[in-house]
């Protein structure tokens, strides 16, 4: 053993800084070549599919996908830690800017390290078509839905 965090004390440093809102601590986590996959190939969060590599593209994904958002929280129901790579199977709840929208991503989340105690690759495998947007009947803490949009 090396003393390094491994991928899956990363992966949960990552998530209680988002959780938390600690967009330094977030970004300390990252290697400086490190990318970000958040989902994985082309989507509206990244249209040419290559994610978000180094401090700078990284620093732009969270303050324009993570940072708007009133709160997020990880439900990971998996975990599944091999060599310097750890896959979270879980749910990711989001509650969208202004709190009456929650959205709901079920995924398979992948966290690489370098090996000196830093992120390499963090990998988010779902399908942007297939998150679930609900409305918040009390406008936030991810409360009772009243409605489901899809």
């Amino acid at each position: 053993m090396t003393g390094q965090p491994t991928a899956r004390d990363l992966a949960r440093r990552s998530q209680a800084a988002v959780a938390s809102k600690d967009r330094q601590a977030w970004l300390e986590l990252f290697a400086p070549d490190a990318v970000v996959a958040d989902p994985v190939g082309s989507s509206p969060l990244d249209p040419a599919g290559a994610g978000h590599r180094g401090p700078d593209a990284i620093a732009a994904f969270y303050d324009t996908v993570i940072a708007p958002n009133e709160q997020v929280s990880f439900q990971i129901e998996r975990s599944y830690l091999c060599g310097d790579e750890v896959a979270d199977v879980g749910v990711i709840r989001t509650t969208l800017p202004g709190g009456r929208h929650l959205v709901i991503v079920r995924g398979v989340y992948t966290y690489r390290t370098d090996g000196c105690g830093k992120i390499a690759a963090l990998r988010a495998y779902w399908e942007f078509d297939s998150a679930e947007m609900v409305e918040v009947a009390d406008g936030g803490e991810h409360g009772p839905a009243r409605q489901r949009r899809t």
